[in-house]
């Protein structure tokens, strides 16, 4: 059909590169999560606080998250490679672009959970904060409790654009489905290669989102 022939593809390739594609989005999510979670409360916190230089280090704070937010991706593993390779011994492949995924997707994911917070009802931190609560228990039993759906969102949609980014980072041998997709169907005119490379990936997103869809509307207060 359309003159392609599928016999052609190799498979074992295919299940190389989409197992490559599985282990940069899960170690690069979970240190996303890590970092991007209580980066995002910090920002919520400092927010609201009275103290000058509490709102000055927000400013600062909030600025340095949107400059990293505002780089393109493909510009941003490029800029990082001296780093990337001082941290982990190479800028390339696998390892090599789980750095710059953590660094492009943890300030978006930040900014998801400070919008999350910021949805939460007054009154009822107002009431926490009137029986004595302290600030770290206002956080852990009030704020993220209550913010539960909109944090299982904001993390589908990065776990969504970490996707996009691993197959960003193809360009520039970062491994993968993206690098397999590159590699054979631009750069060798193997069509084939590229179409199972992008249905792969619209499978692995789908599969994501309903996933995360289940669990926002499991966790969602009727």
């Amino acid at each position: 059909m359309f003159g392609l022939d599928f016999s052609q593809v190799n498979w074992e390739e295919i299940a190389t590169a989409t197992l490559d594609t599985l282990r940069m989005l899960s170690a690069s999510a979970l240190f996303t999560f890590l970092i991007g979670l209580p980066l995002g409360v910090l920002l919520y916190m400092s927010a609201r606080s009275t103290f000058g230089w509490v709102r000055l280090g927000y400013a600062v704070l909030s600025f340095v998250v949107n400059v990293l937010r505002s780089v393109p991706f493909i510009i941003l593993i490029v800029a990082m490679i001296p780093i990337t390779r001082s941290i982990v011994g190479v800028s390339y492949g696998v390892l090599g672009t789980i750095p710059p995924l953590v660094v492009g997707a943890a300030p978006f994911f930040a900014r998801l959970v400070e919008t999350s917070l910021n949805e939460v009802d007054k009154g009822v931190i107002e009431a926490a904060h009137a029986m004595g609560s302290s600030a770290l228990q206002v956080i852990w039993r009030v704020l993220l409790p209550e913010a539960r759906p909109g944090l299982l969102a904001g993390m589908t949609v990065t776990i969504v654009t970490l996707v996009s980014y691993t197959a960003m980072s193809g360009m520039v041998g970062g491994g993968g489905l993206g690098d397999l997709a590159i590699k054979y169907g631009y750069h060798r005119y193997e069509t084939e290669v590229m179409i199972v490379a992008v249905v792969l990936m619209v499978l692995l997103v789908q599969l994501l989102q309903m996933g995360g869809d289940r669990l926002v509307r499991r966790f969602t207060r009727k």
